[in-house]
C-alpha cells in the first residue's frame, strides 16, 4: 500500500540505471513492455490483446485522497480483489465501538449486505497518449526555470481539462523519466465501492511486525470489494479468470500494479541528500506520529481501536524506511549508484555536442541541493495535514483562494480536472474521532516546535504564544468540520470570514505554507524538471528507451519466477502451507502476535493443510504494489502480491538482484479458495470467482 506524505525525500532526476538490466528487473509502462526480455529469457510473447486485457482488469485504489494500492477485477460483476491491509482504512471507517470489522472481518453473503465504503475510489486505465512534445514545446527558448515550470504546469492543466471535457474520464498528465516524457492517462472512475469480504486482521497479518518483511510468511492478506454504477454492480467485461491450481515452483509470472515511488534515477547529490537528511527526517516525522497515536491508544480500548490502523501503517512504513536507509549506508550499493552516475556523465563528456546540451544539468542539481537542507525541516512540519480535520481546513481555505484563478494557474490539486477527486475526499462520510484528532494535532504541534524552534514562522503563526495542547483543544473542540454538511456549506459559501477556530488556525498558517510551496514549485521542482529533462535526453541519446522510468503510482508491468532462495546456509522454500501456519502458532504457544482467530482453531480439521498459502517470487515491486494481481502465461490469476522480504527493501534506490535473495511475497490463489470455502463458508463468493467449483 502507498501512503502519500509531506515532501521530504525530494528529487527524482533521471540518470542511467545500467545499460544491461538485471534479471527480472523493471517497473515497465504499458506503452513500453519489456518484450525483448520476455522473449529472450522466458520465450513469452504476449499479444497486444493479452496486455490490453491485463491492463483493463487492473485497478488503482485511492483511499480518501491520501493513500491507496493495487487491485483487479475478478468477475464480470464488478468484484475486486486486493489486500486486507489495502482495504483496512475502509474497514476502520466502517467500524464502530460495537462492530470492529478490522478485528473480526466481514462477509456479505448477499448483495444487500455489501457495505458502501466512505471514500474509496477505483480507477481503470482505459487509454494513454504521449503528450511529451506538447508539454516540452510550451517552454520558450531561454526561459528561466520558474517560467519554464509555469509554462509546463499551464499546458498540463489545459491538456487535462480538454481531455476531461471531451471524454468525461479522469485525465492525469503523468511525468515520466523526470520530464523526459509526459503521458496523458485516462481513467474510468468508480466511486461507489462496497465491502464484500475481509478476514480477521490477525490472519491477514499473522505474526505482526515480527514477521513483516520476512519469508516464510503465513498470511491470508486478502479482501474483496465490489464496484457499483447507478446503484447496481458494475458490468466489468474485463476481469481476470481464477486459477484454482495457482502458482507452481519455477513458473514464469507477470505482475500488474501501481508501484508507489522509487528513486533509482537520482544523481549522486540527491542520493547523498536522501541518506543524510531526507530519510532521517522522514523517520522523525513518522516516529513522532506513531508515538502520539500509541499514547492516545493506551487511554482505553476504543481509543486503541481508533488508532490501530494508522499505527500499523506507520510501523510498516518505518520498517521499510530502515531497510531502505541501510541500503544507502551499504558501501557496495552506494558504489554501484556512483558508477551508474559516472558512466552516463562520461558518455556525455566524450561528445562535444552532448557536453554542450546536457552537462550543465548535474551542476544545476548540485547548486540547488546546497539550499535544500536548510528548508527540509520547514517543508516537513509546516502543515496541519496529519490531522484529518486540519487537512479539511487547509483544503477549504485554499479552495476559496484557488477557485478564483484560471484553472491552468491554480495549484495542481485545484485544477478543474482534479476538483471531482478533491470534493470526493473532502466530503468523505468516514467517522471523525475528535479526541484522537485533538491528540494528533497536539502531538504534531509539539514536535513542530521541537524541530523548528519557537521562533519559526509556522510555529509562531500556529501557536500565537500559547501551548500546543491549548491551540489543538480550542481548534478541535470548537470546529464544525467533523460534519459533512458543514464542509459542503463552507465550500459553497467560502471561509474568508469564518470564525470556526480550525479554519482560523488554517488561515493563520496558510501564508507560511504557501511561501514554502511556492519555493518548491518555482525553484526546487522547476530546476529539477528542467535539469531532469536534460539528463533524460542525455540518457535517451546514449542508450535509447531501453530502461524504465521511476515508479509514480501509475500502472506498471513486472515479471519474474516463483522461486525459493538461499539465505546464509539455509534454503528457503518457494512456498508455505496451512501446515506451517498452525505449526508457527503452536510453536509460540499462540501468544500474540502468533495467536489464531477462533474460527481458525475451531475449523482447522476442515482444511487441506498441504495447500500452498504464501509464495515467494522474483519480480520488481515496492510499496503501492500491494494488491497487485499475479498472472500466468494464460493471463489467469495465480496469486496476490502483499509484501517483500528484507533483502528487497533497498530496491527503492537500486534493483536488488534475485541472486541476493530479493523476493516479493504473495498469497496463493488456491489458499484463497480453500479458506473461503472451508473457513468462511463463503460459497457465493467462491462460485463468483471460480464458477463450478
Amino acid at each position: 500500500m502507498i501512503k502519500r506524505q509531506a515532501v521530504i525525500a525530494i528529487g527524482a532526476c533521471a540518470v542511467l540505471i545500467v545499460s544491461t538490466l538485471q534479471a527480472d528487473e523493471g517497473m515497465w509502462t504499458f506503452d513500453n513492455p519489456p518484450r525483448q526480455q520476455w522473449r529472450e529469457r522466458y520465450q513469452f510473447e504476449p499479444s497486444n490483446a493479452w496486455l490490453d486485457h491485463l491492463r483493463l482488469s487492473s485497478i488503482r485504489l485511492i483511499d480518501g485522497g491520501s493513500g491507496g494500492g493495487s487491485a483487479s477485477f475478478v468477475s464480470p460483476n464488478g468484484l475486486i480483489l486486493t489486500n486486507q491491509h489495502v482495504a483496512a482504512g475502509q474497514l476502520q471507517k466502517l467500524s464502530t465501538a460495537t462492530r470492529d470489522l478490522v478485528r473480526d472481518g466481514y462477509y456479505a453473503a448477499t448483495r444487500d449486505a455489501e457495505l458502501k465504503c466512505p471514500d474509496l475510489e477505483a480507477n481503470v486505465l482505459v487509454s494513454f497518449e504521449d503528450v511529451t512534445r506538447r508539454v516540452q514545446d510550451a517552454v520558450e527558448p531561454g526561459a528561466s526555470d520558474a517560467a519554464a515550470a509555469a509554462a509546463r504546469r499551464s499546458t498540463i492543466a489545459t491538456i487535462e481539462k480538454e481531455s476531461f471535457d471531451k471524454t468525461g474520464l479522469r485525465s492525469d498528465v503523468v511525468t515520466l523519466y523526470s520530464g523526459g516524457e509526459y503521458w496523458l492517462y485516462r481513467y474510468k472512475k468508480y466511486t461507489d465501492i462496497r465491502l464484500v469480504f475481509a478476514p480477521e486482521e490477525q490472519i491477514a497479518y499473522f505474526g505482526g511486525d515480527y514477521d513483516n518483511f520476512v519469508f516464510p510468511r503465513h498470511d491470508l492478506d486478502i479482501a474483496f470489494l465490489r464496484a457499483y454504477e447507478n446503484g447496481r454492480p458494475a458490468r466489468t467485461e474485463r476481469f481476470l479468470r481464477w486459477s484454482e491450481k495457482g502458482a507452481t515452483d519455477g513458473e514464469f509470472i507477470v505482475l500488474s500494479g501501481l508501484p508507489g515511488s522509487t528513486d533509482r534515477l537520482l544523481t549522486m547529490t540527491q542520493i547523498t541528500y536522501q541518506r543524510d537528511i531526507g530519510n532521517p527526517l522522514q523517520c522523525r516525522v513518522w516516529e513522532s506520529r506513531r508515538h502520539t497515536l500509541a499514547a492516545y491508544g493506551q487511554s482505553n480500548a476504543e481509543a486503541a481501536r481508533q488508532a490501530a490502523g494508522t499505527i500499523r501503517s506507520l510501523e510498516n512504513s518505518l520498517k521499510r524506511l530502515v531497510g531502505q536507509q541501510q541500503g544507502l549506508e551499504n558501501p557496495r550499493i552506494l558504489a554501484r549508484k556512483a558508477e551508474e552516475d559516472k558512466a552516463l556523465r562520461a558518455k556525455v563528456a566524450a561528445d562535444a555536442t552532448w557536453q554542450q546540451q546536457y552537462a550543465s544539468a548535474w551542476d544545476r542539481i548540485d547548486e540547488l541541493y546546497r539550499d535544500v537542507p536548510a528548508r527540509a525541516t520547514r517543508l516537513a512540519f509546516s502543515t496541519l495535514s496529519p490531522s484529518r480535520l486540519g487537512g479539511y481546513a487547509t483544503t477549504l481555505v485554499r479552495y476559496e483562494q484557488e477557485i478564483k484563478k484560471a484553472s491552468d494557474t491554480r495549484l495542481e490539486e485545484f485544477r478543474d480536472s482534479r476538483l471531482d477527486a478533491l470534493k470526493f475526499a473532502l466530503f468523505s462520510t468516514a467517522p471523525v474521532y475528535p479526541a484522537m484528532e485533538e491528540a494528533i494535532l497536539t502531538g504534531w504541534l509539539e514536535e513542530a516546535r521541537r524541530a523548528l524552534g519557537p521562533d519559526d514562522p509556522f510555529v509562531k503563526a500556529a501557536l500565537h504564544g500559547r501551548e500546543p495542547g491549548q491551540v489543538a483543544r480550542e481548534a478541535i473542540v470548537g470546529t464544525g468540520l467533523a460534519d459533512v454538511a458543514t464542509r459542503k456549506t463552507m465550500l459553497e459559501r467560502g471561509v474568508a470570514t469564518s470564525s470556526d477556530p480550525l479554519i482560523v488556525l488554517a488561515r493563520r498558517i496558510d501564508p507560511i505554507a504557501r511561501e514554502l510551496r511556492d519555493w518548491q514549485d518555482s525553484t526546487l521542482r522547476s530546476v529539477e524538471a528542467s535539469a531532469g529533462q536534460q539528463i533524460a535526453a542525455a540518457r535517451f541519446a546514449a542508450y535509447g528507451k531501453s530502461v524504465y522510468p521511476d515508479a509514480t503510482f501509475t500502472l506498471r508491468l513486472g515479471y519474474g519466477r516463483v522461486l525459493g532462495y538461499e539465505e546464509d546456509t539455509t534454503l528457503v522454500p518457494w512456498k508455505t502451507t496451512f501446515y506451517g501456519l498452525f505449526d508457527r502458532a503452536e510453536s509460540f504457544g499462540e501468544k500474540p502476535p502468533f495467536d489464531l482467530p477462533a474460527r481458525w482453531k475451531a475449523k482447522r480439521d476442515r482444511l487441506a493443510l498441504a495447500t500452498p498459502l504464501n509464495f515467494a517470487y522474483t519480480g520488481d515491486t515496492i510499496g503501492g504494489n500491494s494488491g497487485s494481481p499475479i498472472v500466468n502465461r494464460a493471463g489467469e490469476l495465480i496469486g496476490l502480491n502483499f509484501d517483500s522480504n528484507q533483502q528487497k527493501l533497498p530496491n527503492r534506490y537500486v534493483y536488488i538482484d534475485e541472486s541476493e535473495g530479493s523476493r516479493a511475497i504473495a498469497v496463493h490463489s488456491a489458499a484463497i479458495l480453500e479458506a473461503l470455502t472451508k473457513m468462511y463458508d463463503a460459497k457465493e463468493l467462491v462460485q463468483e470467482v471460480a464458477p463450478g467449483r
